[in-house]
């Protein structure tokens, strides 16, 4: 079982070894192959799960089965299979580019309640990477607003990454100055005006924050900064999960119209069924992230810090209206980042 950090360390260097080989999925005779469009920073997690999941088949359908990945920005993912890019199943980090698919009629109208917990097998919340010994005394996101604070984190306007830090940003002031509108604008100002580099996805934020030692703080997901400190040295670098952060959902679905293409409609569903299961809970855990299942959320109790999840529904309205009022062109980032 994968209860702590070093198995998890474990897992990622034979994955990664893996990749580096080319090796994503194991060869073997397969009767079908199903397409999963995912976003960027999924390989190392499905590149694990996959052959669970193939061996997990065999076993229950008798059937030898292979997966293929589609990785990228998941915003990029959505574009590509609306213009045509065969995926079978989608797993992204974005409610809204599942949406995408739905109004296109790719993905079933009521995708969130095709599967469990709106159809998002697991979750996770936006949390910090700081460097050892924590020098500048990072907590909460109102140290990330002080004059000596350099952030780095993607780019909200091409990273779903980005949109939940600044979601969540925004959340925590409105939370903070008890809706005060003014005074939530003038703490993101200064919290977007502390950022040093905006990247457009978060792997290029890692790059510019490890690799050439830019900022204080790494914003990102839970999962992926706990992946860095593992990957990157745990001695060299800490994380912080801030006592209020926001609910980061991981919406699967089906696209339905390829998978029957593909004669894989079954095949699909239990891919995305399979992720729900204790043995895929366990995975994910293991991968940092948040899950559902009981057993498996005792088993990793001391592996997640308690943080009060704050939902972009319940301050935003909707993500459509977020994306409009804060992403759109001439939106709310557009505003406060007018000098």
């Amino acid at each position: 079982m994968l209860r702590n950090a070093a198995s998890r360390r474990l897992i990622g260097t034979a994955v990664i070894a893996a990749l580096g080989a080319g090796v994503v999925t194991p060869v073997v005779a397969a009767e079908r192959e199903i397409l999963n469009s995912s976003y960027d920073i999924a390989r190392e997690l499905f590149a694990a799960i996959n052959p669970e999941f193939i061996e997990w088949w065999q076993q229950e359908h008798g059937e030898e089965v292979a997966i293929k990945q589609s990785h990228g920005g998941s915003s990029a993912q959505a574009r590509a299979i609306i213009q045509g890019l065969r995926a079978d199943v989608v797993t992204y980090n974005q409610v809204t580019d599942v949406q995408a698919l739905a109004d296109e009629g790719l993905v079933a109208e009521d995708w969130q309640n095709q599967f469990e917990n709106n159809a998002s097998p697991y979750y996770s919340t936006t949390a910090f990477l700081v460097r050892k010994g924590n020098p500048k005394g990072i907590e909460s996101w109102d140290d990330l607003a002080r004059e000596d604070i350099e952030l780095v984190f993607p780019n909200p306007k091409t990273s779903g990454n980005g949109r939940y830090t600044y979601l969540a940003a925004w959340s925590f002031a409105d939370n903070a100055f008890d809706g005060d509108e003014e005074k939530i604008k003038n703490f993101m100002r200064t919290f977007l005006r502390n950022v040093v580099v905006f990247d457009t996805g978060g792997r290029g934020a890692t790059t510019s924050f490890i690799e050439r030692g830019m900022g204080d703080v790494l914003i990102s997901f839970e999962s992926e900064v706990n992946n860095i400190r593992g990957e990157y040295g745990s001695e060299d670098y800490e994380v912080v999960v801030p006592p209020v952060s926001i609910l980061a959902e991981f919406p699967v679905a089906v696209v339905e119209p390829n998978a029957e293409r593909n004669g894989n409609a079954d095949l699909a569903r239990g891919y995305l069924d399979y992720l729900y299961t204790e043995e895929a809970q366990r995975l994910l855990a293991g991968f940092n992230y948040r899950v559902h299942d009981e057993t498996v959320v005792e088993e990793f109790s001391d592996e997640f810090p308690e943080t009060e999840l704050l939902r972009v529904e319940d301050y935003f309205g909707s993500w459509n209206e977020a994306m409009e009022t804060h992403f759109g062109g001439g939106g709310m980032l557009d505003q406060l980042q007018r000098r």
